[in-house]
């Protein structure tokens, strides 16, 4: 299990704990997780069977949706698998390995999810802002483009994070990992080599991706804004407004409970542990639930959609 290499060790397997502090009642948490995990799931798949079924919503907007329904997927299947084998069936150990795969994927599909929502804000934009150029510059083509540079960019961030606690880190103090799944902190703090680069590394990828990526959607919202109390007719803003309300509700829900999360999780030194690892649970949890639902409840083309498979026409 343990490879010896000086005063230290390559670890081989790790152990989750799950919820310090809370591992008596664990058992109990995972209920309401699990409720969420498949309510997220079921709700993305039925939003991506809509969109599929649906010609109408064959337009950016719900394409980027789309995306960001499978992301949620994804990321979701990444975390609570494994966190529900903790919670109920005691399977804490994880290949080392293993456990570095997992924190690439989780990071590197909320780098997704981020540049999703990114492009999602430009659409608003442009269809607002420049309304007759946007079937122009918004062609399946460009989406195709977006979707494999949001997915790169992503990939090739996150990458030196793994690369570096492979590689760069020799000596490790322990094989206990103080979380629910494999985070890059929860990580680097079972090393006993200088971990600065780490932190570094770590606080770089999250300031280039998703603090830019808040920093052009706020931009992109602020000339919307501009834009739509411009218009001279008052139904004509409502209208234009209205087709921003939900993307600004999962905007703000995911990067609140993210920012949140980041920084207490570096800095909120006096916050209990177990409150660090329940916002980052609920953080990869709950936009994955509400998404699907929002934009469900602000959008008629989704809701005529749901109506159509479920309340589908008798023959006359």
């Amino acid at each position: 299990m343990l490879k010896l290499n000086g005063t230290g060790f390559m670890p081989s397997v790790l152990t989750l704990i799950g919820i310090p502090g809370l591992e008596s009642v664990q058992f109990w948490i995972g209920i309401p997780f699990c409720a969420m995990y498949i309510i997220a799931v079921c709700g993305n798949s039925l939003l991506l069977v809509i969109i599929k079924a649906e010609r109408s919503l064959h337009e950016p907007m719900y394409i980027f949706l789309a995306m960001l329904g499978a992301t949620d997927i994804a990321l979701s299947t990444c975390i609570l698998p494994k966190m529900l084998g903790v919670f109920w069936f005691h399977l804490s150990q994880i290949y080392f390995d293993a456990c570095l795969l997992q924190m690439w994927l989780i990071h590197s599909l909320q780098c997704i999810e981020s540049g999703i929502l990114l492009a999602m804000a430009l659409d608003r934009y442009v269809a607002i802002c420049d309304p007759l150029r946007h079937a122009v510059i918004f062609t399946h083509e460009f989406l195709t483009q977006i979707g494999v540079g949001v997915t790169l960019r992503a990939a090739l961030f996150v990458a030196p994070c793994v690369i570096l606690l492979k590689f760069w880190l020799k000596f490790y103090r322990t094989t206990v990992v103080l979380h629910s799944y494999c985070e890059h902190m929860a990580i680097v703090k079972l090393a006993a080599d200088d971990v600065r680069i780490n932190e570094i590394y770590g606080l770089f990828v999250a300031f280039s991706i998703l603090g830019l990526d808040v920093i052009f959607i706020t931009l992109s919202y602020i000339r919307i804004f501009i834009t739509v109390f411009s218009l001279p007719q008052k139904e004509a803003r409502f209208k234009a407004f209205n087709t921003c309300i939900a993307h600004i509700c999962v905007f703000l829900e995911f990067y609140l409970l993210g920012f949140f999360s980041f920084f207490t999780h570096r800095f909120g030194f006096h916050i209990p542990s177990y409150i660090h690892i329940l916002l980052s649970n609920l953080y990869l949890l709950v936009p994955a639930l509400l998404n699907p639902i929002v934009y469900g409840v602000k959008t008629k083309q989704i809701r005529n959609g749901v109506s159509n498979i479920f309340y589908s026409k008798n023959p006359s």
